[in-house]
């Protein structure tokens, strides 16, 4: 169960709601997200592509668009080498489509996950060179390739990196400790988390940064003024938006933006392949959220760098024929629902070494479980799972291809984990990642090792494994009407780092309820607050959780009369919830959604 914390902070919000037009509640929400002066009001509500910030403020930028400029000038072969995710494919294809629009004779590799496996390595250098390709341009990786960078050097290619992965970095013993950044030899290093970088905004994805490097480009050529280049950055905004939901950043300024532009534009888009995606999954593009990006298109996109190769799900945003483009999203969608069951194996089989090791020796403060029997591409989606079912740091190992082991890690809020691999980092023959999430590589006889060491250096404590749930405010269910309902939608997309309003409310009255849905995990209930106000309430959630908790205070006997609708008031519960509008038979109704519960 989750600590509640509700939010305190102090403004004038009747100023605010009457000076923007909204209701006090709504102007509460913002003061909460640290959305407080008139300026940052209006960029959050109002907020456009033109306020996106100034690509120039990109350490290197100006340098590596140069690089590329006398590289098309002079008719030199240019490779673009992203990654297998999301945000590799929606990268590559950015700069792909850009290059070849400014005249580039530019192709594309995406590395094979199993064979290749993360970023540039020294094969893919090799094949590049093998392929007479002059220069290599990455997108999405990178950053912590400073040998495989060097290797393409000597081999007679011009590299440009563009990243937004953690910097890799050593302490300078020498130097009392200070922490010294490792960048690769390439021409230019663009990364926003380079310590020189000058970015307002530092937390945005790979294909953000592709995009900002083509504006540069694109002025740096004369072109920015070209209704043909116009036309390309609106379009591109897309696959921004795309890729930074799927790559969960934080939907906090300019990504905000970019993914609001991102959904608005979405339904109008030109691009075979994206439209073919979003029909074989039965979505309505005119009314698309972040929720079907992370949810939906993006774990089909995610399958193909999974169970295939990402280059198929590039293939399909470079498809100029629509037939094809249907067939390439339906294959899609098939090994999606294909990964989705290997998935749930894997979190099973996790769950069963977890639980097991926990009756000898209790929790470990960071979970380190291997599965030598899963697939490889399994293993993000399977430690992001355990992740959330233990709230504890998880790295999930399986057996890679060529011998040792391959793992992704997940991070919960107080333990960063890209710092904490760290920290080991001599284990390892290759990582990389965030402060939330990292991939790596190891030798088999080195787990335990990683345990033991990982464990013996977490300084968390056990306040830090229970989940903090922030509450935006108490207010009673009554107060939810469709018109506030509706104001919300001003706040969105909601997505990491801007979630949906919590709110909470104090013995709430369950009057009849059933259970609904194929896993019987859906439950449906009437309910009354302390005014008297009737309406629906949705819970999807733990069953066993929540019929544990009713039973431990009510008794079975209560909890039979509840559905059995003979209940007589006698349940009540302080709920965590966002109202929501049903709509059915052309009906709306206000019905809340029950988040969590004491």
């Amino acid at each position: 169960m989750s600590k509640w914390m509700v939010s305190m902070k102090k403004s004038d919000f009747d100023a605010t709601a009457q000076k923007f037009g909204i209701k006090n509640i709504t102007a509460r929400l913002l003061t909460n997200r640290g959305i407080v002066t008139d300026e940052e009001i209006d960029r959050f509500l109002n907020g456009d592509a033109s306020m996106m910030h100034d690509p120039y403020e990109l350490a290197d930028v100006e340098k590596g668009a140069d690089i590329i400029k006398s590289e098309i000038e002079r008719g030199s072969a240019i490779r673009v080498i992203g990654d297998y995710d999301v945000d590799g494919i929606c990268s590559s294809y950015i700069l792909v489509k850009g290059l070849r629009l400014f005249g580039a004779d530019a192709d594309y590799v995406l590395p094979d996950r199993v064979k290749d496996g993360y970023g540039l390595s020294d094969k893919l250098v090799d094949r590049a060179r093998e392929d007479n390709r002059d220069v290599i341009i990455t997108c999405d990786n990178g950053i912590a390739a400073a040998s495989q960078v060097a290797h393409a050097i000597e081999m007679g290619m011009r590299v440009v990196v563009t990243d937004h992965h953690e910097v890799p970095f050593e302490e300078d013993a020498s130097m009392g400790g200070e922490v010294k950044e490792i960048l690769p030899p390439a021409g230019a290093v663009i990364d926003p988390k380079r310590r020189d970088d000058k970015s307002s905004f530092k937390e945005i994805c790979g294909a953000v940064v592709a995009y900002k490097f083509l504006q540069v480009l694109a002025d740096r050529m004369g072109r920015s003024d070209d209704e043909d280049v116009i036309d390309f950055f609106n379009e591109m905004l897309i696959f921004a938006g795309l890729a930074t939901v799927c790559d969960v950043m934080e939907l906090k300024d300019e990504n905000r933006i970019i993914v609001k532009e991102s959904l608005k534009r979405i339904a109008a888009t030109s691009n075979r392949g994206l439209r073919a995606l979003i029909n074989v999954n039965g979505l309505d593009a005119t009314s698309m959220s972040a929720y079907h990006y992370g949810f939906v298109i993006g774990p089909c996109l995610n399958a193909t760098g999974r169970l295939d190769l990402a280059s198929r799900a590039l293939e399909l945003f470079l498809c100029d024929n629509d037939n094809e483009a249907a067939s390439i999203a339906g294959d899609l969608k098939d090994m999606n629902d294909s990964r989705k069951m290997l998935t749930q194996k894997g979190v099973d089989r996790a769950s069963e070494i977890i639980d097991r090791e926990a009756q000898k020796e209790g929790l470990p403060k960071v979970i380190v479980v291997y599965l030598d029997d899963a697939h490889e591409s399994i293993a993000g989606i399977v430690a992001g799972r355990i992740k959330e079912k233990y709230y504890r740091p998880t790295i999930v190992l399986t057996r890679a291809e060529g011998g040792g082991v391959k793992g992704s890690a997940r991070s919960i809020e107080k333990y960063d984990m890209f710092r904490n691999l760290s920290m080991v980092k001599d284990i390892f023959t290759k990582f990389g990642g965030h402060k939330m999430a990292a991939g790596l590589s190891l030798p088999e006889d080195r787990i335990d090792e990683l345990k033991k060491r990982l464990n013996d250096n977490c300084s968390l404590d056990a306040e830090d494994f229970i989940p903090i749930l922030h509450i935006d405010m108490v207010m009673p269910i009554g107060y939810a009407d469709k018109q506030l309902i509706r104001e919300f939608k001003l706040l969105e997309p909601f997505g990491n780092g801007n979630t949906k309003p919590v709110f909470a409310q104090k013995d709430v009255v369950l009057l009849s309820g059933r259970i609904m849905g194929k896993n019987r995990k859906c439950f449906k209930y009437k309910v009354r607050d302390e005014s008297g106000v009737v309406m629906d309430m949705v819970y999807f959630g733990d069953p066993d959780r929540w019929h544990d908790h009713l039973i431990s205070r009510y008794g079975q006997e209560a909890l039979d009369r509840l559905y059995d609708n003979r209940g007589n008031g006698e349940i009540k519960v302080s709920i965590a919830y966002y109202p929501d509008i049903n709509s059915y038979m052309g009906k709306e109704t206000v019905q809340i959604i029950m988040n969590d519960f004491t």
